[in-house]
C-alpha cells in the first residue's frame, strides 16, 4: 500500500503565505506514485494553547478537536512541515500542533519547507529537535524559501515558476521522505 504523506499548512494567520508553498510542494508531489498526499490546514484543528494535565505521551486527551486531529495524524504515513521563521523559530500554532499528539508521529518521517529571513532555516532547525524528542525521522534536505524568493512570491506576484531552483531542491527531499516512509511504514506494519 502506497504510504501517505500529510503536507502541514504551518500557519494560521488571516494573510499567511503558508498556502502557497504548501500548494506548490503538493503538485510537485502529485506528481510521484510511490506517495500519496493531502493538505492538512491547522486551521481546520483549532487547538487551544496546549493547557492540558499531561502530555498526550502518558494517557488520552479529552479535547475533541485533538481527538480529530491525532485520529488524523495517526492516519497518515509521513509529513511535510510547511513552516514559516517568526523570531528565529517556528509558529507558535504548528509547535502547539506538534505537542497536542505523540503516539501519532512515532516512528513516522517528517520533511520541511521553510520559508522567511533564511529560508525558514532556524525555524526548520528548531523543528528537527522536536521531532527527535516525538520519535520522528527527520529527513537531511529541506525547502528553504529565502527572504528575497518570499517577497518576490508573497509580494511582488512572482510564481515558484520562476524560481526553478527551489523545485530542485525539492525533488531529493521527496526522494528520501518516499524511501523513509516506504521503511517506516513496512517497520512499523511487522514490528512486534
Amino acid at each position: 500500500m502506497t504510504p501517505k504523506i500529510g503536507i502541514v499548512i504551518g500557519s494560521t494567520r488571516p494573510q499567511r503565505f503558508g498556502e502557497k508553498p504548501a500548494r506548490w510542494i503538493a503538485g510537485i508531489a502529485s506528481q510521484r506514485t510511490d506517495l500519496a498526499f493531502e493538505l492538512i490546514d491547522l486551521r481546520d484543528y483549532k487547538l487551544p494553547l496546549f493547557d492540558e494535565p499531561f502530555s498526550p505521551a502518558w494517557g488520552a486527551i479529552e479535547n475533541e478537536v485533538q481527538q480529530r486531529w491525532a485520529a488524523k495524524l495517526d492516519s497518515l504515513d509521513g509529513f511535510i512541515l510547511v513552516t514559516p521563521e517568526y523570531n528565529h523559530g517556528p509558529s507558535a500554532v504548528l509547535k502547539n500542533a506538534l505537542d497536542y499528539a505523540a503516539k501519532e508521529f512515532i516512528r513516522k518521517p517528517v520533511a520541511f519547507v521553510g520559508y522567511g529571513g533564511v529560508g525558514g532555516a532556524r525555524a526548520v532547525e528548531q523543528l528537527r529537535l522536536v521531532a527527535t524528542e516525538l520519535q520522528m525521522v527527520s529527513v537531511r534536505n529541506a525547502v528553504h524559501i529565502g527572504g528575497g524568493e518570499f517577497m518576490a512570491l508573497w509580494q511582488q506576484g512572482k510564481s515558484f515558476e520562476e524560481f526553478p531552483h527551489l523545485a530542485q531542491t525539492a525533488v531529493p527531499m521527496l526522494d528520501e521522505l518516499a524511501w523513509w516512509a516506504k521503511v517506516l511504514k513496512h517497520a512499523r506494519a511487522t514490528a512486534v
